[in-house]
């Protein structure tokens, strides 16, 4: 079905005398379509809330970051994500909220713990390092208050040496208990990334059924599961029964094609299969755009639109 579907895309764009640029393989080079494939969509909402980041439409709109949420909005997303909020200053903070709301837009999530997430924070049991991490729990609810956040990322850190991973569990679960004390009276939720190991070696947290076993023991509405689709393929792969399986614990997602961490169609992931279930499944919140432009310049930006596009295509 995919293939005729690729198929019928190519013989369409030909007929248009539409270019279909060469991606990866030779479904990349029939799903990427060019600017205009898509150009009576443009605008028009997207079935889900995918949430670009600063920089990703820089070509077509420039450096100031409200400016590059007009043109998303002039796009169609009604969504945004940006890892590295609680690192711009109170006005900037303040500014960009305030473009969000005129534009309709929704705040996803942004990085709870930059100062700690690449050490054994949550896993040593130490209390100096468990201090830390509450402590940056507590500055990112006056951020999240600020910029209409809701969700927000928590990196697990490393294993711990010379201690059992039962016992390193163990105090990754304290640690989140707490951090849910601090975020549950707000209303907010901390999201768990598990991170896949090939990139990032060591990490405590890598697949789908730990972080949803860990959600589990919290047992808290602010602790839930970040399914970074990128990070999964890598890991393990199997990423619908895993969708399914944790699905009462997943509370975010994020999107990456494998291999290259780019927009979908240029690798193996089917995007169009994947969020047509996750819609039909009733999800109605954010998946972050955590990935890079497979192209530079604004051809490369346009393409990442017209791969949403083809891979938002899955009826309503």
């Amino acid at each position: 079905m995919m293939r005729r579907e690729f198929v019928k895309m190519a013989a369409a764009g030909a007929a248009a005398g539409v270019a279909l640029p060469l991606g990866s393989s030779a479904s990349a080079a029939t799903a990427t379509t060019s600017e205009k494939m898509f150009a009576h969509k443009r605008g028009t909402p997207f079935n889900l809330k995918y949430a670009p980041h600063f920089g990703m439409f820089r070509n077509h709109a420039g450096d100031d970051n409200v400016d590059q949420l007009k043109f998303a909005a002039d796009e169609g997303f009604s969504a945004w994500e940006d890892n590295g909020m609680p690192g711009r200053s109170v006005e900037e903070q303040n500014r960009i909220a305030k473009a969000m709301t005129d534009l309709g837009m929704t705040m996803g999530i942004f990085v709870v713990n930059m100062g700690t997430a690449w050490g054994a924070t949550l896993s040593s049991g130490k209390s100096d390092e468990r201090d830390k991490f509450l402590g940056e729990c507590r500055a990112a609810v006056d951020v999240a208050k600020r910029v209409n956040a809701k969700w927000m990322t928590v990196v697990t850190g490393t294993v711990t040496d010379r201690i059992s991973l039962s016992y390193q569990t163990a105090n990754v679960i304290d640690c989140l208990r707490r951090a849910s004390d601090i975020f549950e009276p707000h209303g907010l939720v901390m999201v768990l990334e598990a991170l896949n190991p090939r990139d990032h070696p060591r990490l405590f947290l890598t697949t789908i059924g730990q972080g949803y076993e860990i959600c589990r023991a919290v047992n808290s509405p602010s602790c839930k599961l970040l399914d970074d689709l990128y990070h999964q393929q890598v890991t393990e792969g199997n990423l619908i029964p895993n969708i399914d399986a944790a699905w009462n614990e997943i509370g975010y997602f994020q999107i990456g094609d494998n291999p290259g961490r780019n927009e979908p169609t240029t690798g193996e992931v089917n995007f169009r299969s994947v969020f047509g279930h996750i819609r039909h499944k009733g999800y109605a919140g954010i998946l972050g755009m955590e990935h890079g432009n497979s192209r530079g310049g604004k051809e490369g930006e346009r393409a990442v639109i017209d791969a949403y596009r083809w891979s938002d295509d899955f009826g309503a």
